[in-house]
Order: structure tokens, then sequence, then C-alpha cells
């Protein structure tokens, strides 16, 4: 036992330099990130900043403004009882307020959905209530208690954060601003569809569709199926 002690009070001895060396690197982190040189993570949290991931179109946009199958559920449409998760992939286009569902790359049925309070133009920082643009990948999905399912996307992405840091380095960007998270595809408070009706961009950043709607997404997708967001 006194053997034993001996060992640990001399890694203790020789270990806190190590111990100050790492608390100057934590603090060092700190005051970068707040000057908006480093994203506002944890020290073990760092995004892969210099990503080569592929920014180019996944999905090509149906045309026109329309709402196809709206009516026609996707096991129909498919003739398929239970289609293959790994082949469904999502298009979102925010200026259309579409959300549309593909299979094996072709375009099936489309949602009504709407956005983020502040609709236009692409999430750039926590609370600016505006809906992320870019390639994301479902990275949870679960029932929820307030609107029905939530498919959590993966914001944000390395992309996502070289555009947070880029508007700080512009100065449009306070240095304190965070980057946010916890964007979704979910559906309306219990009797609210007319949100969807309206039009009602009524989120913080999420995609919103009815409930029946997002039901049948959910049967869909799976951890890991493409979301794309476009203007």
């Amino acid at each position: 036992m006194v053997f034993e002690r001996k060992i640990i009070d001399d890694i203790f001895k020789k270990g806190w330099p190590i111990a100050l060396a790492f608390l100057a690197i934590i603090g060092l982190y700190y005051q970068l990130s707040r000057l908006g040189y480093l994203p506002g993570a944890t020290l073990f949290d760092l995004p892969f900043l210099n990503s080569s991931e592929s920014e180019e179109p996944f999905h090509i946009v149906p045309p026109g403004d329309n709402r196809f199958n709206y009516d026609r559920q996707i096991s129909d449409i498919l003739g398929i009882a239970n289609p293959d998760k790994s082949k469904t992939s999502i298009l979102i286009e925010k200026s259309r307020y579409r959300l549309t569902v593909y299979y094996q790359g072709n375009p099936i049925k489309s949602y009504p959905v709407v956005l983020g309070v502040n609709p236009t133009g692409d999430k750039l920082q926590e609370g600016d209530r505006r809906t992320p643009e870019g390639l994301f990948k479902i990275r949870d999905l679960y029932p929820h208690q307030s609107w029905s399912k939530f498919l959590w996307i993966d914001y944000p992405t390395p992309a996502s954060w070289r555009k947070h840091l880029q508007a700080k380095q512009q100065r449009k960007l306070s240095s304190s601003a965070t980057i946010g998270g916890e964007i979704g595809i979910h559906g309306v408070p219990e009797g609210a569809d007319d949100l969807i009706d309206r039009g009602t961009n009524w989120t913080l950043g999420c995609i919103s569709l009815k409930n029946k709607d997002v039901d049948e997404l959910y049967q869909v997708v799976q951890v890991g199926t493409i979301v794309e967001i476009i203007p």
C-alpha cells in the first residue's frame, strides 16, 4: 500500500505542469472562440472545418409550384407496403414552401410546409429564427409530445460553421454570437393544421408540416436520410 501511494504521489507531483498547460489551452481556446476565430463549441467537439464535403445540389428540383401526389399515400404511389428507407431523401424548397420526398432519386410526393419566423436567408446564428440551408442528414427521429414527430437534422454541419465564422469575420455577427442547433422537421400543436393552410411561419427555424403529413414522412425515413434545404 505504501509503495502504491508513493507512485500516486509521484504522478500527481509530476502531472501538475501538464494540468496547468491544459488549462492554459482551454483559456486560449475560449478567447479565440469569443473573437470568432474558433467555433463556440467544447474543445473535444470541434467540427471538421476543413472538410471536403460536397456542397453541390443533391436533388433535381421538380418544375412548378404544385404539390404533386399530395392526395395519395407513398405506399400506394410506389406500390410497396414497406419502402426501403435507405432509398429515400428529402428536398425542402423554402421559397415554394414545399417538401418533396424522393425515392431512388425520383420525386414521388410533396407536402406544404412552413418555416422559421424569418423565412428569407440562411441561418447564421442562434436566435435569428431562420431555417438553415444546405445539405444535412437526419441524426435522430422520435415521437414528440407537442408536434407529433421530430426528425432532428445534423445542423450545424462543417459548411454551417464556415458560414457562421465567415459572418463573424465580416462583422455581420457579434463575436459572442453562437451558431445554435436543435433544428428539425416536425408537426404542429394539436388542432393547429391551419398554420400550414395559412402559410404562417411560426417556428424558431425548424420546418413544420401538418401532423398527418409528418406521421407519413416518419415512416419512410431513417437516421442518415439526406435532407437538402434550398432557398
